[in-house]
């Protein structure tokens, strides 16, 4: 039987998120301790588990189908390579920062300076595209200790909460790319693993959509039901069931989380009572 083949990264926080995805769409990965692969019980699947900054070049030699990676690497490493779905974890950036002690006015500053990376690729982008000139030291590793050993002016790295920059006396001054994890795609994947992979996406897109929706059961007098279904449009429209109250009904449906606070206030001026908001675990459209 054919079995998708799926890199993620062999450890660290996009590794945790990335086992915890696939949980969630109901995968079960049968790996031990410290295997380099493992194989899903329920689903043909084949995770490896692989260095981040290695699954680009294996995305595309054909080595895996697929990898849940972060955008940032595959940018810098990849970016020939396609984006079939968003994850909406591990969001990062890329930022370039300077001391503290320096003052910063606009991207003009960079010039002919000398920039700390672990990025070039992203960093000649981004300097070709400011019309900008700088000397390139290329970093693996502790990056923010460069300015404090007179290596460069300035750094560019991942940012996540800025605890790091902050630790080293830097400031950041310049985003160059916002993060997240990815689903990419080999570009040699075959028919017969890209359909397993439609599969997959499936599961993803319903996991992703309920994360970002709440479910949502109130009563309503029958006189503001109109009112209330303009504010409650669910996926089509609000579900309304009588009640054993004469003259109200229980109304059921989904809101967007991020719209949450706002719509339970319009509801409650228009006389929703009793309103219960719960999470979801899969939604499929």
């Amino acid at each position: 039987m054919r079995k998708l083949k799926i890199a993620v990264q062999k450890s660290g926080r996009l590794h945790d998120d990335s086992m915890k995805m696939l949980k969630e769409v109901g995968i079960a990965i049968d790996n031990g301790r410290d295997q380099l692969k493992a194989s899903a019980k329920n689903f043909p699947l084949e995770v490896f588990y692989l260095r981040n900054g290695d699954i680009p070049q294996y995305l595309l030699d054909g080595v895996v189908d697929a990898a849940i990676i972060g955008e940032n690497v595959l940018v810098e490493k990849g970016n020939t390579i396609s984006i079939v779905e968003k994850l909406g974890f591990s969001s990062c950036r890329v930022s370039l920062a300077i001391p503290k002690s320096e003052t910063y006015v606009n991207i003009q500053d960079l010039n002919g300076k000398r920039i700390a990376t672990s990025y070039p690729n992203t960093v000649n982008t981004f300097l070709k595209k400011n019309n900008l000139e700088a000397q390139l030291h290329i970093i693996n590793g502790s990056v923010e200790i460069a300015p404090n050993i007179g290596l460069a002016d300035a750094i560019v790295d991942i940012v996540s909460s800025g605890s790091t920059l902050f630790k080293n006396n830097l400031q950041e001054v310049e985003v160059l790319l916002q993060s997240e994890a990815v689903l990419a795609v080999s570009p040699k994947i075959e028919k017969e693993e890209l359909a397993i992979l439609n599969k997959l996406q499936f599961r993803l897109q319903s996991v992703l959509k309920a994360r970002k929706s709440r479910y949502v059961l109130l009563n309503a007098p029958n006189k503001n039901l109109e009112s209330i279904i303009k504010i409650l449009p669910g996926m089509k429209s609000p579900t309304v069931l009588p009640l054993a109250k004469s003259g109200w009904s229980s109304l059921h449906s989904v809101i967007d989380k991020n719209d949450f606070w706002e719509i339970i206030d319009e509801l409650k001026k228009e006389g929703a009572e009793g309103i219960l908001v719960c999470p979801i675990e899969n939604m499929v459209l």
